[in-house]
């Protein structure tokens, strides 16, 4: 597949089949992400790579933050809660936590540490594009909560950026809309 055929069909695909990934092709998307630019070659970005029962630990923190952001739940309605929560993490037999994690150089800013990471998420997107695979790149309020970060370990100087599920599609690529470039552009001549 060419470079632009990739970026003008690539989808998000938020519903993906049970069947398991070879780890080989895991391998290879976690490579291309790596490939991602970065200010001062920093390279701020790691991988927490969950399938199995491994999810269970993304499950957990959802939970946790659940449970934090609504005290007021108790009884069979937290459990039903909490239960739901934990799903979220079985919804591919893929997810990969990316994490932004500055080396800590000097130079570094960190909102250009977090772009470059972003960066590496689009790069991890179109590779598994490329070799036939649906993803989604999930963000929200859990996973920047401190709960979260706290369930996987993560140092007081690392966040999330998204969790990447990813599986074999089980829907149709949804059509494309897009804004024209022209539309969001300015040329100063």
């Amino acid at each position: 597949m060419l470079l632009e055929e990739a970026i003008r069909t690539r989808r998000t695909i938020g519903r993906v089949k049970k069947d398991p990934v070879d780890r080989a092709i895991i391998e290879k998307l976690l490579d291309a992400a790596t490939w991602a630019p970065s200010h001062h070659n920093t390279q701020p970005w790691s991988f927490i790579v969950m399938t199995g029962e491994g999810r269970a630990t993304l499950g957990e923190g959802y939970a946790r933050v659940a449970l934090a952001e609504t005290p007021g739940l108790a009884g069979e309605e937290l459990e039903q809660r909490l239960a739901k929560e934990k799903t979220k993490a079985y919804r591919a037999p893929v997810v990969i936590g990316v994490v932004c994690s500055p080396p800590g150089d000097p130079r570094a800013i960190e909102i250009e540490e977090l772009a470059a990471t972003h960066a590496a998420v689009q790069n991890l997107l179109l590779a598994a594009h490329g070799l036939g695979l649906g993803a989604i790149w999930r963000s929200g309020a859990p996973i920047y909560h401190p709960l979260m970060g706290e369930t996987f370990g993560l140092e007081e100087k690392e966040r999330f950026v998204g969790f990447v599920y990813l599986g074999y599609p089980d829907m149709t690529a949804p059509e494309p809309q897009r804004i024209a470039a022209t539309a969001k552009t300015a040329w100063l001549e």
